[in-house]
């Protein structure tokens, strides 16, 4: 298993509040392959699965969610130490009852949510699962059925 360390600022998305870091070294060579899913862990106390990825980047990054970045205490344009270690292991998300009945009438969704990305996968449910009023949990239920059409 690999792991490496560096330190790098925390740079924000043009359009977004997203927040994310460079991987200052070849990952794909590092790592031998371009989609790295990793354990990382900032500034030695915030830990956080994830996946090192290469879209239009010249290098390849890892995001670090609002959250993790309140829990730091930082924001854009500050530096945080990641340590990284490859991250092998199966990554599977726990479905709600109904999402599971849903499936079992409906292998083609099912079979266009296990191709999605373990992150979209998990902040799919996620976003089902911490709706506080029923009304909230059905509308969110209903737009992952309309994105899985």
């Amino acid at each position: 298993m690999k792991q490496c360390t560096f330190h790098a600022i925390i740079l924000k998305h043009p359009d977004l509040n997203a927040a994310y870091v460079e991987c200052p070294f070849d990952a794909t060579a590092f790592f031998g392959r371009k989609r790295i899913p990793v354990q990382a862990v900032f500034d030695g106390k915030i830990f956080y699965t994830g996946s090192l990825v290469k879209m239009s980047e010249k290098c390849h990054v890892l995001g670090i969610t609002q959250a993790i970045r309140a829990k730091l205490g930082k924001s854009f344009g500050e530096q945080v130490e990641v340590q990284l270690t490859e991250d092998n292991s199966a990554r599977t998300v726990q479905l709600p009852e109904d999402i599971q009945n849903y499936f079992s009438q409906n292998r083609q969704a099912e079979h266009t949510f296990e191709g999605w990305s373990f992150t979209r996968r998990k902040e799919a449910i996620t976003a089902i699962e911490t709706a506080k009023r029923p009304e909230t949990r059905e509308k969110r239920k209903q737009k992952l059925f309309r994105d899985l059409e």
